[in-house]
């Protein structure tokens, strides 16, 4: 293997987590050690679907160069712009497409996508200890005229509003999987959670290694601890009107039944379904009896089902949370852990229009 392949091969290498001892200190086993700790630190510097999302962001792009017949390494502030601009226009052969021919062209990425890749690239250099400018003019110039031509208002998910959730639950049965997850749907909705937050909660703290979480029962309601995207936060979920609806009796007969006191809260159950197993429960989880629940309620029946399907996802929860409860916007963006009120407002579908009529204000 030539040098020149070695390095276009160490290029495409994952370096999360790149963290090495100074040139000139002799390395020791102590330091070895500290170096072991140090680059578990780095790794747990972002989350693990971002790092994955990372990741295959520098492989596209160093596939891309090579078709191209361009360098990776170093950052090229140029090349970078062409590849946006490719991005955009959706005019070359996808890297992960060249071998059907030079005919196969890939679908134009929104500018969402395409910014998420941009940071991705970005993130990546500066695992390599280099650093992308992405004030120079050959990238701020493309991708802000990408944004001018290109840019379409945010697809958002339909929210799951309060007649929704009690239709989703009354199409669970009353066995143990059934149990597991009308507690999962009341408890992420009264806490407008994300799936992964559901899924990452411990009965106690410290109980996992994996746990980002952890629950209380008290008289009053359910204190959930959680170390989610913008910090530790602390999410109160009060009891409901009645048992049908309540997320802490839900929550509260799922542990009883599944006889847990230690560990994951929501885990998978047996394959007869009369115990529940030591594995976690994964996001997708969430994601899948989200929607699996919204077709057998019959939500937005007047949509095929590929549309209805589409319309709804984890993020639902938090947005019918946001959009039907009926209190000062504080505290929802509190609850949702949002650090301004402009995000809570995005997750309000449809609650604030013409709320405040400024055209009657104005004397109209």
């Amino acid at each position: 293997m030539n040098k020149e392949h070695k390095a276009n091969s160490s290029a495409e290498q994952d370096e999360t987590g790149r963290i090495d001892v100074p040139t000139h200190v002799a390395g020791s086993g102590t330091l070895d050690r500290l170096v072991d700790t140090a680059r578990d630190y780095a790794r747990a510097a972002a989350s693990d679907n971002t790092l994955k999302a990372y990741a295959k962001d520098w492989s596209h792009f160093t596939r891309w160069c090579r078709m191209k017949g361009a360098e990776p390494l170093p950052p090229s502030p140029e090349m970078i712009g062409l590849y946006l601009a490719d991005l955009a226009s959706g005019s070359g052969a996808s890297p992960s497409q060249s071998a059907l021919g030079p005919q196969s062209v890939t679908r134009p990425l929104s500018v969402s996508t395409i910014e998420r890749r941009l940071s991705g690239l970005t993130w990546n250099y500066a695992q390599r200890g280099l650093t992308l400018d992405r004030k120079d003019r050959h990238i701020a110039t493309v991708l802000a005229g990408i944004k001018r031509k290109h840019a379409r208002p945010p697809v958002q998910k339909e929210a799951i509003l309060a007649e929704d959730i009690v239709a989703m639950i009354a199409t669970l049965p009353f066995d143990l999987r059934g149990l597991r997850d009308r507690a999962i749907l009341l408890l992420g909705y009264a806490g407008g959670l994300r799936r992964s937050e559901i899924v990452s909660l411990d009965m106690r703290k410290d109980d996992t290694l994996d746990g980002k979480g952890w629950i209380e029962i008290l008289d009053d309601g359910v204190l959930l601890t959680l170390n989610a995207k913008t910090g530790w936060r602390e999410v109160e979920i009060g009891r409901g009107s009645s048992e049908q609806t309540c997320p802490v009796h839900a929550l509260a007969q799922w542990l009883h039944y599944a006889k847990i006191d230690i560990g994951p809260v929501f885990r998978r159950a047996s394959q007869d379904g009369t115990r529940a197993l030591e594995a976690r429960l994964s996001d997708k989880h969430v994601a899948r009896l989200i929607k699996q629940t919204v077709l057998a309620a019959g939500i937005r029946s007047d949509l095929p089902e590929k549309d209805r399907l589409a319309l709804f996802s984890g993020h639902s929860l938090r947005a019918g949370l946001a959009s039907s409860a009926e209190v000062d916007e504080r505290y929802v963006q509190k609850h949702l852990g949002h650090a301004s009120a402009e995000m809570t407002r995005r997750y309000q579908r449809r609650r604030d229009r013409f709320r405040v009529n400024l055209t009657k204000a104005a004397g109209l």
